[in-house]
């Protein structure tokens, strides 16, 4: 099993309660502190995005029908942050951003914890996008719940898909960097009974913080803690997972075939033009020479 303070983010996998329970689980600190230097997030930003992207993964396990299964979050509150896109894979592909980066907001007065929250928004919309590859995707939304996000996907798998289940969150940011961030879904499946589900959810209100169990335990005791009693059965290897976009030099180039003639003339004289990915950040110079060769006819049918 890899050890949960390696740098690389991974994903486990378990059973419990005679399969009754299936456990899924994420590391993803790496792909939460690539993200937050990426896009310069602020703390607050850094977190609400964190959650998200964690949440993206596991929903790509959750729900996905094949391996090339792709789930797209997107949280549109009233808050500063605007909103956020996150956005898993069943290969362990994650990418994300938000509108608004450098909000941020005090810490809270109650518990003087991060105010996500606030900064998400209270009021505003859920939804979730499967995306497969030669098919029509699939779109299901829910009403915010309370903008802390792990509530919010609970709520949306138990009212969208029929699918209850427990949703832990975290990120913990220390000295500038991120340096514990994951989440947890413990997902009912046909044939529980109400016996597991009440030690489940007893297990899961005395673990108490999420990140606080992340940073003083491993990822695959987080798990035995939320399952204890209930014969929590762990994957025996576990999935390597990354801050991975889909975009590429030649993407961005042909993303210019969709401008007309004399904007693409304006931007050779102007010595190039540079395509940045909202997704990752990555800032693309394409050349003027570059830009001429989008009239050949092979660059029109690959665009």
């Amino acid at each position: 099993m890899q050890d949960s303070q390696t740098s690389a983010s991974y994903l486990l996998r378990g059973t419990a309660a005679g399969g009754t329970l299936r456990v899924v689980a994420i590391d993803a600190t790496q792909i939460v502190e690539e993200a937050r230097v990426r896009h310069q997030l602020s703390k607050t930003a850094t977190a609400a995005l964190g959650r998200a992207l964690s949440a993206s993964a596991l929903l790509a396990i959750i729900l996905g029908k094949k391996t090339d299964s792709r789930v797209n979050l997107r949280v549109q509150g009233d808050g500063p942050l605007g909103w956020l896109v996150a956005e898993g894979s069943a290969e362990g592909w994650v990418r994300g951003y938000v509108r608004e980066p450098q909000a941020d907001l005090p810490l809270r007065e109650s518990d003087g914890k991060l105010d996500v929250s606030g900064l998400v928004g209270q009021n505003g919309e859920l939804a979730v996008t499967r995306l497969l590859d030669n098919a029509e995707p699939w779109t299901g939304s829910v009403e915010l719940v309370s903008g802390e996000l792990a509530e919010d996907v609970a709520y949306y798998l138990a009212s969208s898909e029929q699918i209850p289940s427990a949703v832990q969150l975290g990120v913990y940011e220390e000295g500038g960097r991120v340096s514990r961030a994951g989440g947890l879904i413990v997902q009912a499946m046909p044939g529980v009974t109400d016996e597991t589900l009440s030690t489940l959810e007893n297990n899961i209100r005395a673990m108490g913080s999420f990140t606080d169990n992340l940073r003083s335990v491993s990822l695959l005791e987080v798990m035995e803690r939320a399952t204890q009693g209930l014969e929590f059965v762990a994957a025996p290897q576990a999935q390597a997972a990354q801050f991975q976009c889909r975009c590429s030099r030649e993407r961005a180039v042909a993303s210019l075939t969709y401008f007309g003639m004399q904007e693409r003339q304006h931007m050779m004289d102007g010595g190039g033009q540079e395509v940045v990915c909202h997704w990752c950040n990555e800032h693309y110079h394409i050349s003027p020479g570059e830009i001429a060769a989008l009239d050949a006819p092979e660059v029109h049918a690959q665009a």
